[in-house]
């Protein structure tokens, strides 16, 4: 590998799965955008708040994640972002392929057989 490919390679790996990740964070409850890119950043998924806004402006356009405005304690109101059920859906398919491929990636690497 060549100086920077390992930085490269995570930068490929990050944009392939960041979407599904914010989707993920919003299974649960609803969000607001500096939250989200906080936690993609302490989990090092995210290297900067920037990269967030457009993703979710994306998400939004295509019908999987819908926003209201709420009042913070805290400044101007904020945008929440919630799961749609195509989101969700989205989601959901998103993980049953992930863990097929993430389980077929681990036995090449690991040097298993196929069978």
């Amino acid at each position: 590998m060549v100086l920077g490919g390992a930085a490269k390679l995570l930068a490929q790996m990050r944009r392939g799965a960041i979407e599904f990740c914010v989707l993920a964070l919003l299974r649960d409850r609803d969000r607001y955008g500096l939250d989200l890119a906080r936690t993609l950043a302490a989990d090092g998924l995210v290297t900067s708040e920037g990269t967030i806004y457009p993703l979710l402006a994306r998400l939004r356009q295509e019908g999987l994640v819908e926003t209201t405005w709420h009042e913070s304690p805290q400044g101007p109101p904020r945008r929440y972002y919630q799961l749609t059920e195509d989101g969700r859906a989205a989601l959901d398919a998103f993980i049953v392929q992930w863990r097929q491929f993430r389980d077929a990636v681990d036995v090449v690497l690991e040097g298993e057989p196929s069978q």
